[in-house]
């Protein structure tokens, strides 16, 4: 596979649900209230419940290892968390869109991808970058 500088992965839009944060809380054993009681996130001054920081940043490992078709081929992946994920008490939840490009060719045949991580309007995640071969 060759890649290009500017080349850009098909995007990922995401529902995030109340369903999908029980269902990560699980698997993650992250039972924060903040993530599932919206009296206990409003008390502490959040507008609602909010998704898992690492449920969103893993969304957005999957944006590469989607596009890659083999997640062994990602080597690298970090990014910081800049705004919460609101996800309401509906059936719809918060649509996630998570975009990327190629940021950098390297020399040792591994490539940099840049990813977007966007929630009404708005980066949620920062300086959200992955090394792949």
């Amino acid at each position: 596979m060759s890649w290009a500088v500017g080349d850009e992965l098909p995007p990922l839009q995401v529902q995030v649900t109340r369903e999908r944060l029980v269902r990560y809380a699980g698997a993650a054993l992250d039972f924060n209230p903040i993530h599932w009681n919206e009296r206990f996130a409003k008390q502490v001054g959040l507008p609602d419940v909010i998704a898992h920081g690492m449920l969103t940043m893993a969304l957005g490992g999957r944006l590469v290892t989607d596009w890659l078709g083999d997640p062994s081929r990602l080597l690298e992946y970090g990014c910081r968390f800049t705004r919460p994920v609101v996800v309401p008490d509906d059936d719809k939840g918060a649509l996630v869109e998570f975009t990327g490009k190629v940021g950098e060719v390297r020399d040792d045949g591994t490539v940099r991808v840049d990813i977007t991580a966007r929630f009404d309007g708005k980066t949620v995640l920062g300086k959200a970058t992955a090394v792949v071969r």
